[in-house]
């Protein structure tokens, strides 16, 4: 009975609304990034990374309640790769096809090149930093930049029955395990964004603390929820204290801790995705539309404004397609 009141509580949140929310902050900073208008510069304001980290922190959560939900190995494996290699490889091969209509270079030419075949290959398998560009295309500069956090999320999709099989479903040394490994991934986070490598920073083991914030709240649900309000005030000056010594050493459990407060409060949001989940699709294809409408001189020619908008509106309009002609039939 208290594992079934359990399940209720944790089915009734605004997980639906926290992804769009996070999609579209990625979306912004992008925006604001590639479109090469200086009217728009202010929009790199956006936290990005904040929001990418935070996508981290919702899938430690939920990726350690699906396997644990999980009658097998094989059940859990399925469902993982069906939720987000399938749209993966989609956008792959349509940024291969169809961006040859915005490259320099002549069809013939274009398919003709050798790192056409390049990046789809390194692409499809997850490497995008061995080919991440296409020949004539946006400058030969990053075809999809957004795509770096899914070889981290198929790592994390693989980490969960490891964890669980080393420390066991209801081993008293997992808490302490997840920890240690916390603290290893804070160190290798803070060393290389103490020494100028952000980049690097942000690759596994760095991002692992995040994920282990979500599972470490799965794993004691009860008492998140019975305290959420006073965490989340000590996580709010736990983050703001982190800031001003340009240091995270407690702030990634405490985004996790936010991030969860807002999953579990606002009732009103709990039906937020009744209509379907656009955020993998809104994720995945954004980088490159906003690519092309730059490339195609969108932003410079004509109100930077009205054309971000109706950016937004092509990348939303992708996402509902992407979700409802393809991504959930895999579902």
């Amino acid at each position: 009975m208290q594992k079934e009141t359990k399940m209720q509580s944790i089915t009734k949140n605004n997980f639906d609304f926290i992804r769009v929310l996070l999609a579209f902050i990625v979306f912004v900073g992008h925006l604001g990034a590639l479109s090469d208008s200086s009217r728009l510069t202010f929009l790199t304001h956006s936290p990005v990374e904040v929001a990418v980290f935070s996508f981290f922190v919702v899938s430690g959560f939920l990726i350690a309640r699906s396997y644990e939900r999980s009658s097998s190995l094989k059940s859990y494996a399925k469902k993982r790769f069906n939720r987000i290699v399938p749209a993966y490889l989609l956008v792959i091969c349509l940024c291969t096809i169809l961006l040859s209509l915005v490259s320099t270079l002549s069809f013939s030419d274009y398919f003709g090149n050798i790192e056409v075949y390049k990046y789809f290959f390194w692409n499809s398998i997850f490497m995008n930093f061995m080919a991440p560009s296409l020949p004539g295309v946006f400058g030969n500069e990053a075809v999809n930049g957004a795509l770096w956090t899914l070889k981290i999320e198929i790592c994390f999709y693989a980490a969960v029955p490891l964890i669980f099989l080393l420390f066991g479903k209801n081993n008293k040394y997992r808490n302490t395990s997840l920890i240690v490994l916390y603290f290893l991934s804070l160190l290798f986070l803070n060393y290389f964004e103490m020494t100028g490598k952000a980049a690097i920073s942000r690759q596994l083991p760095g991002s692992l603390c995040y994920f282990i914030g979500g599972m470490l709240i799965y794993f004691h649900f009860e008492k998140f929820i019975k305290y959420k309000n006073i965490l989340f005030i000590i996580a709010l000056i736990t983050v703001w204290i982190d800031l001003i010594l340009h240091i995270k050493l407690f702030s990634p459990i405490m985004i996790s801790i936010i991030v969860l407060y807002i999953a579990y409060s606002l009732k009103f949001l709990n039906n937020f995705g009744k209509y379907g989940d656009f955020t993998y699709g809104i994720y995945i294809f954004h980088f490159p539309i906003i690519r092309v409408f730059a490339t195609l001189g969108f932003f410079a020619n004509y109100n930077p404004f009205f054309m971000s908008f109706v950016c937004m509106l092509v990348v939303i309009g992708v996402g509902i397609a992407s979700w409802h002609l393809y991504e959930k039939k895999f579902l």
